[in-house]
């Protein structure tokens, strides 16, 4: 692990400006092209039918940004690890995820705007997908001059350097089957989602896959619905699966497709991760609520100063409580509202896109309100046509550590895979 020292808050920016202009360093598609290749076989040629997942350029931090995102994700982690917020969630969790004690959250993506003064964190979730695919992004970035190429891998990393990244992510999954299961060996693991196939995620569980072979388990990708229960194990054609993979983002496990998995947790018949407990424990979206609970946080330990630090980059969140309707729908264009168990922009709407509708059908379900918080932007070159896109901030972590560093570019209301120009890039962290 490498340890980044502390800058200096006040200090000059450089990235906007870098962002505004800089295309001297970008995505080698050729070279992205051919390391999937050799890793992969015929199935390195996934990502061209994906063409909206990978930019072709590079965003560029400041120093005191990511000093800042990564201190929220210290102190998120601390705090959510509290008994005051494990008290919290067993409190008001779905029965299906009420575990006593720590629950740990494997890798999460902690995901920030940086428009304004302070990175704010808008959502952290327990399945953050593109982590392998930055890498391998990362891997294949190529820059106008050795002067620029040469710094480029301390650059692109968190706080782990990306050759170890790879023995990091297995170490985690090791650590999760060690805890549930003790010295017994862990021979076979499934990378489980709906119609995996046709997911457009689908090349990075390729990559995991690779990666668990060379781990030295069985690895497969199985479809959810395909899973079954028999003699008491769980199994996907006949075979035993020790650990699943989970990626599919019914996180209770409501939906009839899931009800294998379902039995299979709650009977304890195979190692699940992130399971419906994790998702309670760090991904609810009320979460962001509690946590700029002052009083609340002080009972998780935090002192004044690391109170005052989550206040300030955690957007004001409520739940959202029908008795409130007249307040919110006044100050509808100043928020974004979320389904409290939702992903991926499902079913979020944006204040000022608002119909009365809408509305109506916020206030009839689970929802948070959070204040909109403004992104950054990158201007991007494709096809020779010059473009500016929005920026939305990724950061992969785990036990409050940051591995790695993502963007995705964008343009409309929420993130997407659509946007000519956009999809996932490499951040470059600049020195100090």
């Amino acid at each position: 692990m490498t340890t980044r020292a502390h800058s200096d808050p006040s200090a000059p920016r450089l990235a906007p400006a870098l962002n505004a202009a800089c295309q001297c360093i970008w995505l080698d598609r050729d070279k992205l092209r051919a390391q999937l290749v050799e890793n992969l076989g015929e199935a390195g040629n996934l990502l061209e039918s994906r063409p909206g997942l990978a930019s072709g350029s590079v965003v560029f931090v400041d120093p005191q940004e990511a000093d800042s995102m990564d201190r929220t994700t210290r102190l998120v982690h601390r705090a959510l690890a509290s008994p005051a917020y494990m008290t919290q969630v067993e409190e008001h969790a779905p029965s299906i995820a009420r575990v006593a004690g720590a629950v740990s959250g494997g890798v999460l993506g902690f995901d920030f705007h940086l428009g304004g003064s302070d990175p704010q964190l808008i959502e952290i979730n327990t399945n953050p997908g593109g982590l392998l695919v930055n890498l391998e992004l990362a891997r294949a970035l190529t820059a106008c001059c050795d002067h620029v190429a040469g710094p480029m891998a301390r650059l692109v990393s968190g706080n782990v350097p990306p050759g170890e990244l790879p023995s990091h992510i297995v170490a985690g999954f090791r650590e999760e089957w060690t805890r549930a299961r003790g010295d017994t060996p862990l021979t076979s693991l499934a990378i489980v989602d709906d119609d995996p196939p046709h997911q457009y995620l689908h090349p990075e569980f390729v990559l995991y896959r690779r990666l668990f072979e060379q781990a030295g388990w069985h690895a497969r990708i199985v479809d959810a619905a395909g899973l079954d229960v028999r003699n008491g194990e769980l199994a996907a054609d006949g075979q035993r699966i020790d650990l699943v993979y989970n990626r599919a983002t019914d996180f209770y496990f409501a939906e009839e497709r899931h009800s294998a998995l379902k039995r299979a947790y709650e009977d304890d018949l195979a190692v699940i991760t992130p399971h419906p407990a994790a998702h309670a424990h760090w991904a609810d979206k009320r979460l962001l609520a509690w946590l700029r609970d002052d009083a609340m946080l002080g009972s998780a330990g935090l002192d004044a100063h690391e109170r005052e630090h989550l206040l300030r980059t955690i957007p004001p969140t409520e739940i959202v409580d029908r008795n409130a309707a007249d307040r919110l729908w006044r100050r509808r264009k100043e928020l974004f509202f979320k389904p409290i168990d939702g992903y991926g922009s499902k079913a979020a709407y944006r204040g000022d896109k608002l119909t009365r509708s809408m509305f109506e059908h916020v206030l009839s379900h689970r929802y948070v309100a959070q204040a909109i918080a403004p992104t950054s932007t990158r201007r991007v070159v494709t096809d020779g046509q010059e473009s500016e896109l929005r920026v939305d901030l990724r950061n992969y972590c785990s036990h409050g550590e940051t591995w790695l560093r993502a963007a995705r570019l964008y343009r409309g209301q929420t993130t997407n895979f659509r946007t000519p120009g956009g999809g996932f890039a490499p951040v470059l962290t600049l020195p100090r």
